[in-house]
């Protein structure tokens, strides 16, 4: 892991691995540097030098409390400046918000920017929220992610018992935690896509052919961004990288290395 002392004192964290042209990655809730990418790893690393940032309170990045997202997003802005030279930005979830938040302030430092299904911050009312802290304060983080899934992006039951069957249900349960401070920092953020008009570097949108639509940035971004446009991950919803990694990995290397 690379870490450096940010402007804000903030000790940022970044794991460093693969060859070619330099790739920032920034991850989403319920998953860290490391499981976000787990699956594409072997992919990316062939093709680019990947920069996996960890964001507040995974890796060796500071778990620090009440942290806004833009908080966030200069975490990512003095990564990509640690490196140097011009990067290729992808980001999910709330890490696209991240990443997009990043790219309009270092434009000269981005030559293309990835955003896989960033959400309306609204899809945590402050009901849900309300919930969910409640769920924290017990500690009952199986809950907390059913309920989150459930609730706030309508994930179906089915697909829900599904998964927690599975070895991806435990590191979503680790990061539990860490995304509490997420879903707070997304829920009061106020997203206007109207910032994001001199974001003029080519975008790729990414959203799940089956993914609730509504519920992401994407089309009203698609409207603005100058340089952007739409790729449907056919028969995906909101984690491609994992339930079809190869499939996610071709659309990344074909829009940056075209």
């Amino acid at each position: 892991m690379n870490r450096l002392l940010s402007s804000q004192g903030v000790t940022v964290s970044y794991e460093t691995y693969g060859k070619g042209p330099p790739l920032v990655l920034v991850h989403g809730a319920f998953s860290d540097h490391d499981t976000n990418w787990e699956f594409v790893k072997p992919i990316l690393r062939e093709q680019f030098t990947v920069h996996a940032v960890a964001r507040r309170g995974r890796g060796e990045t500071a778990a620090t409390k009440g942290h806004s997202l833009t908080d966030e997003i200069l975490d990512v802005v003095e990564v990509i400046q640690q490196i140097g030279e011009p990067v290729f930005l992808l980001g999910h979830s709330y890490g696209a918000h991240c990443s997009l938040g990043a790219a309009a302030r270092v434009s000269a430092l981005v030559r293309k920017l990835v955003l896989y299904e960033a959400a309306w911050p609204k899809v945590v009312s402050m009901e849900a929220l309300a919930c969910l802290e409640e769920l924290a304060a017990n500690r009952q983080w199986d809950a907390f992610a059913l309920a989150f899934f459930r609730d706030s992006l309508f994930v179906p039951a089915e697909e829900l018992e599904a998964l927690r069957a599975t070895e991806l249900w435990r590191p979503i349960i680790s990061d539990a935690r860490a995304s509490l401070g997420d879903l707070r920092a997304l829920a009061v953020h106020e997203f206007s896509c109207e910032r994001f008009r001199d974001v003029t570097c080519p975008v790729l949108l990414q959203i799940g052919s089956t993914s609730p639509r509504q519920l992401y940035v994407t089309d009203a971004l698609a409207g603005v961004l100058p340089n952007a446009r739409i790729e449907v991950l056919a028969g995906q919803a909101h984690e491609a990288m994992t339930t079809a990694p190869e499939l996610y990995a071709q659309s990344v290397t074909r829009f940056l290395l075209d």
